[in-house]
């Protein structure tokens, strides 16, 4: 927790800015308070931490220091160390597209799927008799986009089994049509 002047998009002093590009440059993740927006945190922040000046940064609840120390760590290569890496969108879909053996990204979710496409390919799964999961794109853009990327399939629903994407709603259909499936769907193709 990084506690500054202004915020990392729009940091209101030099300091303040210096650690959120040193936090950037080291793939640091991070949560920020404006200490300006609340004087009472401001105050009461000195006293707790026995620390006169801001930035502050904290991890798992222990101050590390200002950006003097900050920067001492990232002289030394301590830095990683000492402060979570923030995950990338890469490791993020893989490990959401890995969440289960069989997982559908899409409009909505088991329950209630929110477009045509979604709904069909929900029938569809149903029908197959294959445990799945889902995951509602609604719900996060960043997941929505990153995903169109990552798997070079540009619309939803995505369907993939065992960690590969087997494609969206036509080709769903089109192994459905040829009696496939249900072997795809339990990794045997």
């Amino acid at each position: 927790m990084l506690f500054m002047k202004g915020s990392p998009q729009e940091p209101r002093c030099g300091f303040s800015r210096q650690i959120v590009a040193l936090f950037k440059d080291h793939a640091i993740q991070f949560s920020s308070f404006d200490i300006l927006s609340d004087e009472e945190v401001r105050g009461g922040l000195k006293t707790f931490s026995n620390w006169p000046t801001y930035p502050q940064v904290y991890v798992n609840g222990e101050l590390v220091g200002g950006l003097d120390i900050v920067k001492e760590l990232a002289e030394s290569g301590e830095l990683e160390n000492t402060c979570p890496k923030a995950v990338t969108l890469e490791h993020r879909l893989k490990s959401t597209i890995n969440r289960s053996p069989v997982m559908l990204f899409m409009k909505g979710n088991k329950e209630q799927a929110k477009c045509g496409f979604s709904r069909q390919i929900l029938e569809i799964m149903n029908s197959a008799g294959v445990e799945y999961s889902t995951f509602d794109i609604l719900e996060d853009e960043e997941v929505r986009q990153g995903l169109k990327t990552y798997s070079n399939w540009p619309t939803y629903p995505q369907l993939y089994v065992k960690g590969e994407l087997i494609g969206g709603l036509d080709i769903v259909k089109e192994l459905k049509d040829s009696g496939d499936l249900s072997s795809v769907l339990r990794g045997e193709c």
